[in-house]
């Protein structure tokens, strides 16, 4: 019976760890998303957390206008990542994220995390 009992203790421990990595570890998805960088800010009560927040435009007017727009919300782990996001609001930007399947206090409040950034330089004539 004690055989049992702690291959039964074992078989949680690791049904417990295989379902918090991947819940909270594992990358779902990973890629790049351009769009206007519309807001950076640090917010949190306990955990302070870089958030932002970018429009997707599908269609664009020739004055530059996002007519069909989506809003992309996504969080920042890393505080220079996060200065250079400010450094660029309200401009044209390409990020690449990383997509988890659930969310942690310290680390934002959006499932995807955004880990490097660069200026757009392809307006697609615009």
């Amino acid at each position: 019976m004690k055989k049992y009992a702690v291959y039964f203790s074992l078989a949680v421990v690791l049904l417990i760890g295989s379902t918090i990595y991947w819940k909270y570890s594992f990358t779902y998805s990973e890629g790049y998303r351009a769009g206007l960088l519309q807001k950076v800010s640090l917010k949190g009560t306990i955990f302070k957390t870089y958030e932002g927040e970018m429009i997707l435009s599908s269609i664009q007017s020739n004055t530059n206008v996002a007519l069909a727009s989506e809003k992309f919300f996504f969080s920042v782990i890393n505080k220079d990542v996060a200065l250079q996001l400010e450094k660029m609001q309200g401009g044209s930007v390409v990020v690449h994220y990383c997509q988890k399947n659930g969310t942690l206090p310290w680390r934002g409040e959006s499932t995807y995390l955004v880990d490097s950034v660069k200026v757009n330089n392809n307006l697609r004539g615009y």
